[in-house]
Formats: structure tokens, C-alpha cells, sequence
């Protein structure tokens, strides 16, 4: 998992990291730290396991803690966080040092999937979907104490545990 702790160590992740904990705060909504972003990786290695996906454990883990990096700068500045999140990962991916680099073919495949996590298409590609899937199934609404003030539609809201 070197490749992985190499972003989570990146300057550049901690930076927007530690915004987006300072963001959120007093937030008593669902919240987009770590406790949320290893949730998502869990739950995408279980199902590519499951589906026979054949991802790495690596770059499912680096595609869920890079997911939500975006966020502070939707906070501040209304920037979609799929679409600034993408832009502060591929900066981070394309810094790596090369002995742990991912190739051309999984930042791709990584940035696909965080560009696209936040809405269902029917010409999303596997991982996209995985983490699309994984990121809503991680939300636990039925036992969330501020569920009566959130603004997600009931059909969005999970109701039960979903893996």
C-alpha cells in the first residue's frame, strides 16, 4: 500500500485534508473525512471481490480517499467537488515520485471515477460505477441523528444497512 500512503502523505492531499476537516467542522450533516472515505473503499473492495472486478486493493483505497478532496473548494468557492476534486487529484498522481507512480491507464480510470461519482449515467465505466455505488451505500441514514433536517430526497436516503 505504499502507492496509497504515498498520497495520503502528499503535501498537497493533507492541505485540501485539513481544510475540508476545518469545513466541516460543527457540520451535522454527513461529513467527507476519513471515517467516510475508508467506508467507501471497504465497501468497493468487498463488491470487487464479490463482482470479480479484478481492482487492486490499492487503487480502490486511493480512488475513495481522493473522491470527496474536492469538497472544500465546493464549500468555498461552489466548484463541484467531482470536478475540483479531479483537478487536485490528477496534480497529485502526476507528482508521485516514480517508483510508486500509478500508469497512465489508472489515473485515468481514477480520475474517470471521481469526475463521475456523484451521478448515476448508464455509460459510466466499472470503477466509476463501483464507486458511485460504494459512496451511497456508505451513507447510514437510518441511524443519523440530523435525518429530519438533511435536504437528500427520501429515495436517496438509505434506510437499512446496504453493502
Amino acid at each position: 500500500m505504499e502507492r496509497l500512503n504515498t498520497v495520503l502523505r502528499h503535501p498537497l492531499y493533507q492541505q485540501y485534508y485539513e481544510e475540508l476537516r476545518e469545513e466541516e467542522r460543527d457540520r451535522i450533516f454527513c461529513c467527507h473525512q476519513m471515517e467516510h472515505l475508508l467506508d467507501v473503499a471497504r465497501i468497493a473492495y468487498i463488491r470487487n471481490l464479490e463482482n470479480n472486478l479484478g481492482y487492486s486493493k490499492e487503487l480502490l483505497y486511493t480512488t475513495a480517499i481522493l473522491h470527496d478532496i474536492g469538497k472544500t473548494l465546493q464549500y468555498k468557492e461552489k466548484i463541484p467537488h467531482e470536478i475540483a476534486g479531479a483537478q487536485i487529484a490528477e496534480k497529485i498522481l502526476d507528482s508521485l515520485p516514480e517508483a510508486v507512480a500509478y500508469t497512465e491507464e489508472e489515473k485515468k480510470e481514477i480520475l474517470t471515477a471521481i469526475r463521475g461519482h456523484r451521478r448515476e449515467r448508464k455509460d459510466m465505466t466499472k470503477l466509476e460505477r463501483l464507486l458511485y455505488e460504494s459512496d451511497k451505500c456508505s451513507r447510514n441514514c437510518f441511524a443519523c441523528p440530523a435525518k429530519k433536517e438533511c435536504n437528500w430526497s427520501e429515495e436517496k436516503k438509505n434506510r437499512e444497512i446496504q453493502i
